[in-house]
C-alpha cells in the first residue's frame, strides 16, 4: 500500500479536533486512507441503501454502533451531521467520527453549518509524483493520471477512465444537479479538455456549446463541486496596467484531461498540440497537491496582462511571492524568462523566481532558479 503524505498531518489532527472530514475527488484514496489510519473504528457507508435509511430513520441509533466511526458519503444524510454534533458536545472526545465525502461544496456547507470549530477539514487529492516515488516518463505521467486504482490495479487508463466519466456523468451529476441534457454536458466536458491552461471564457463556451451564460455558470460549478476542474485564480495589484481578471482552467487529474482530448497512449502525448499546456496543468496540481497535504491554504494564483505579459503560477507567501514558469522543454533559452523578468521589475515582493523545465541542470540564469521537473 502506499503511503500518503497527508497521513501524519491527519493523525496530529485526530488528537485535537472530535470530527474530521475528508473530502475529494471519487476514487482518490479516500476510503482506503480513513481505513489505515483509524483501523479499529466501526466502518459504514451512506452509499448503502439499508445503512442510509437506517441513519434517516433513526439517527441516534446508527450513531450509537460504535463510540468510534468513520461515515463515508455523508452528505448523503445531510440531518445525520446535527445528530453527530450533539454527541461531540457530550462527549468532547478527540477523533471520535470520521467523515468523507466527494461533493466540495456541498459537504463543506453541511459540516460548516452544524460543526463549525468542531471539525478539521482535509482535501485528499488523488497521488502525487512524490508519494508515488518512482521514476515514470513524463509522457506516461500525463497519459495515465494519477488515480490510485488506476496505479494499483495497473488498469489500463483509457478504458478506466472511461467507466470513470460515465459513471460521473450518470450517477454523480444527477445527485448534485440535473442536467437535462447529458449530451451537451459531456460536450462541454470535452471542450473544457480542450482549454486546459487557458483564461476561462464562458461566452465562447456558451456560443460552441449553444447555451446561455447561466447554464455555463451552473456546469462549472457542477464541476469543480465534483473535484473535476480546478479554477486558479489571476492574482493582480495596481501596477497601473490591465490586469486579467478571469481564472485559468485546469483539471485535478491530468490523465481525464488527456482521456478527454481522445489521447489513447503515451505516445500520443508527444505529438499532442496540448502537450506543453498539459504538462503545465500536472505541474500546478503537484504543488496544490503539496499545499493540501500539508493542511496549508494554497494560495495559489497566474499573473497575465492585456499585452501578454504572464507567469504561470505564483505563490502568495503573504510578505513575499514565488514565482513559477513552467516550461516543457529540455533548453533554456532567454524568451522563457520573459514573463519571469517582467513580473520582477513591476513587484518588488517578488522575492525568488523558478523555471520548472525537463531539462537535467539545476542551474541559475538570469537570476531565476532553474528546476529539473522530477518525477
Amino acid at each position: 500500500m502506499i503511503n500518503r503524505a497527508v497521513e501524519k498531518k491527519l493523525g496530529q489532527l485526530s488528537k485535537k479536533y472530535p470530527v474530521i472530514t475528508i473530502t475529494g475527488p471519487r476514487q482518490s484514496g479516500k476510503t482506503t486512507l480513513s481505513k489505515k489510519c483509524f483501523s479499529k473504528y466501526f466502518y459504514c457507508t451512506l452509499e448503502d441503501i439499508d445503512q442510509r435509511e437506517y441513519a434517516i430513520n433513526d439517527p441516534k441509533g446508527y450513531l450509537a454502533q460504535s463510540k468510534y466511526m468513520i461515515i463515508d458519503e455523508i452528505q448523503k444524510v445531510p440531518s445525520l451531521v446535527s445528530y453527530i454534533q450533539g454527541v461531540v458536545d457530550e462527549n468532547d472526545i478527540a477523533g471520535q467520527y470520521i467523515l468523507t465525502g466527494s461533493h466540495q461544496f456541498e459537504l463543506t456547507n453541511i459540516v460548516s453549518q452544524s460543526l463549525a470549530g468542531r471539525t478539521a477539514i482535509v482535501k485528499l487529492l488523488p497521488f502525487s509524483i512524490a508519494e508515488l516515488n518512482n521514476k515514470t516518463p513524463i509522457e506516461e505521467l500525463i497519459y495515465r493520471g494519477f488515480y490510485p486504482r488506476i496505479i494499483a490495479k495497473k488498469l489500463n487508463p483509457t478504458e478506466a477512465l472511461s467507466f470513470y466519466t460515465n459513471t460521473y456523468l450518470e450517477r454523480d451529476l444527477r445527485e448534485i444537479k440535473e442536467i437535462k441534457n447529458l449530451g451537451q454536458f459531456e460536450s462541454f466536458l470535452k471542450l473544457c479538455a480542450s482549454n486546459v491552461g487557458q483564461v476561462l471564457n464562458k461566452n465562447r463556451f456558451a456560443n460552441d456549446i449553444g447555451v446561455d451564460n447561466k447554464t455555463i455558470d451552473s456546469w462549472l460549478s457542477v464541476l469543480q463541486a465534483s473535484f473535476i476542474i480546478y479554477l486558479l485564480p489571476p492574482h493582480f495589484k495596481n501596477f497601473r496596467k490591465r490586469i486579467t481578471k478571469r481564472p485559468k482552467l485546469y483539471f485535478y487529474d491530468i490523465g481525464l484531461a488527456s482521456y478527454l482530448l481522445g489521447i489513447k497512449n503515451k505516445e500520443h502525448v508527444k505529438s499532442h498540440p496540448l502537450k506543453g499546456s498539459l504538462f503545465e496543468n500536472m505541474v500546478i496540481i503537484e504543488k496544490l497537491k503539496e499545499k493540501l497535504n500539508n493542511i496549508e491554504t494554497p494560495s495559489l494564483y497566474y499573473f497575465r496582462d492585456n499585452t501578454g505579459n504572464e507567469v504561470d503560477l505564483l505563490e502568495d507567501q503573504g510578505d513575499s511571492i514565488l514565482t513559477y514558469e513552467i516550461k516543457l522543454s529540455k533548453t533554456l533559452t532567454t524568451d522563457v524568462f520573459k514573463g519571469l523578468n517582467f513580473y520582477k521589475k513591476i513587484n518588488p515582493d517578488n522575492t525568488e523566481s523558478f523555471l520548472i523545465y525537463t531539462g537535467k541542470d539545476n542551474t541559475v540564469r538570469y537570476g531565476h532558479k532553474c528546476v529539473p521537473f522530477s518525477c
